[in-house]
């Protein structure tokens, strides 16, 4: 067999195209958002044992680390949530084409930065 294919691919070297960063960024958010709220549902849960576990989560709320933390779940929640948007479009026959696919995913990415930024506004 002459099968000219490589073996061993080197992701790193892929070249690809905005619609795939944008599904693959999708997948990553999700991720984040499983992990996220994990820790926030953990929280939750501390603040609401006792007035003393109230008080230890308001004043780890007050932090940089934990604003940060909060920030990064809420990014990947409006992400996430633009672009299953844009797939919810797409599932209707809209931008299903190559030029459609590419407008959508700066759609995406344009939308979530703003709103990303806001909510960075919002929480400092």
């Amino acid at each position: 067999m002459t099968d000219k294919r490589p073996v061993n691919l080197d992701i790193g070297t892929i070249d690809l195209p905005l619609p795939a960063l944008a599904s693959i960024t999708h997948r990553i958010t999700g991720v984040i958002l499983v992990a996220g709220t994990a820790i926030l549902l953990w929280l939750l849960d501390e603040s609401l044992a006792s007035e003393k576990g109230f008080n230890t989560v308001k004043t780890l709320a007050s932090g940089f680390l934990v604003k940060l933390m909060v920030w990064g779940v809420l990014s990947a929640l409006i992400y996430h949530s633009v672009a299953g948007i844009k797939h919810l479009i797409m599932d209707l026959g809209i931008g299903e084409t190559l030029e459609g696919g590419q407008t959508g995913a700066k759609l995406v990415f344009a939308v979530s930065a703003m709103l990303i930024v806001l909510t960075g506004a919002l929480i400092w």
